[in-house]
């Protein structure tokens, strides 16, 4: 039913490089007339490495949380039958079609000191709005789907007798996850995870509304994108850009190799 292979590749390399590599080479276009020393200078200079940190601290915990999380949302989504398991079901795509600003003004709302979250946090002493900790829970929040998404169909692929059948060996019901379960899903998991953090390190509308922006505390390297933008500084918006560029990039590229690796070993050790 879909055209030949050459029209198709036509197509497919067409909207690539329209959505894609137009954009990106844009990017560096910009970045031409720049040195080496000048563009070392941009990406070092001392309020964007704060802004490096924060960024790739705040996304690495919540990634982490919603590796946990994901998979335990998953795992009650495909192991489990009860009502409203198709809302919640629906629920978990929430976050993509959600506009990201709605969602930061929600969660600062939500978790300031007048907030209905915040007013019962803060008398334990807990700070959630305009903190690292309102960072990470923005990224967390619309990133969860990219693990609970990733992990979900690997688990409905994966017959319920596997883990049965482990139990009936005399494994414990940790020892059978870990040693039966957990191999086959730690591509997808690993993935996911990935994917939610690098989705986290551009995060822009979500966080912006609840960091508090505070240079050296609270600044994403999104803001300071923008901040540069405004200024129009376009040649240090692009350069700042291109540092988070590449780390996704790598990131997304080491990702497919691992995982390619693990499931020719995984296949390996099957035969």
């Amino acid at each position: 039913m879909l055209p030949g292979f050459g029209l198709s590749l036509g197509i497919t390399l067409l909207f690539v490089s329209l959505v894609l590599l137009l954009p990106m080479t844009s990017l560096v276009g910009q970045l031409a007339g720049l040195s080496l020393a000048e563009y070392w200078a941009i990406i070092t200079e001392g309020r964007v490495v704060a802004s490096y940190m924060i960024t790739i601290g705040a996304a690495a915990v919540a990634a982490i949380v919603n590796a946990l999380f994901g998979l335990l949302m998953a795992w009650v989504l495909v192991r489990y039958e009860f009502p409203g398991r198709r809302l919640l079901d629906a629920l978990m795509d929430l976050p993509f079609a959600l506009p990201t600003a709605v969602a930061g003004i929600t969660l600062a709302t939500m978790y300031s000191s007048s907030g209905f979250m915040g007013r019962l946090l803060e008398p334990l002493g807990l700070e959630i709005a305009y903190t690292w900790v309102g960072i990470a829970l923005a990224m967390a929040f619309t990133s969860i789907p990219f693990v609970v998404r990733t992990v979900q169909p690997v688990l409905e692929d994966l017959p319920g007798e596997v883990d049965e059948a482990a139990m009936t060996l005399g494994a414990s019901d940790g020892l059978a996850f870990r040693r039966v379960i957990l191999p086959h899903l730690w591509p997808a998991l690993v993935t996911g995870t990935g994917l939610a953090f690098v989705r986290s390190l551009g995060e822009f509308g979500a966080v912006i509304f609840i960091a508090g922006n505070m240079p050296y505390e609270t600044e994403i390297t999104s803001l300071m994108i923008f901040v540069k933008l405004q200024e129009y500084d376009y040649v240090g918006a692009s350069a700042i850009a291109s540092v988070v560029l590449a780390v996704s990039l790598l990131l997304l590229l080491a990702l497919n190799l691992w995982q390619g690796r693990f499931i020719r070993r995984l296949h390996g050790g099957e035969s």
